[in-house]
């Protein structure tokens, strides 16, 4: 059975006290619009770069981590996990996985636009 992932943002994950901080410097480096997530307020959203990004209040160390958005759960974390990812936790929908090399990745559910997802996700299987 086939499925469908594609990158969906590159997240910059800060810590709660550096929030302000980092919004403003991330905001004028990618040049974007920073708006808070009103749904979710954990995420700053950084509008009109290159590459979408968003800001993420974190507890812990900062960081980065990838966001796929996929139209079958299952099968795109299968996927990872056979080309070495491992599973370290779930929120809801989303499945939190480390990369070889520590990285870390989550896979959600097509969180963008549905008509660009099927314009440029990638098919699988």
């Amino acid at each position: 059975m086939t499925h469908r992932s594609r990158l969906f943002a590159v997240l910059i994950d800060v810590p709660g006290e550096d929030r302000d901080a980092a919004t403003r410097f991330w905001a004028a480096a990618l040049g974007a619009d920073a708006a808070v997530e009103a749904h979710e307020p954990q995420f700053t959203s950084l509008a009109g770069g290159i590459v979408k990004a968003a800001l993420q209040q974190i507890e812990g160390e900062a960081r980065y981590h990838l966001d796929f958005e996929t139209d079958d759960l299952d099968a795109e974390v299968a996927r990872l996990r056979a080309l070495g990812a491992e599973p370290v936790s779930r929120y809801l929908d989303c499945h939190v996985l480390r990369a070889p090399g520590g990285h870390l990745l989550c896979v959600l559910p097509v969180h963008g636009d549905r008509d660009e997802f099927e314009a440029t996700a990638r098919v699988w299987g």
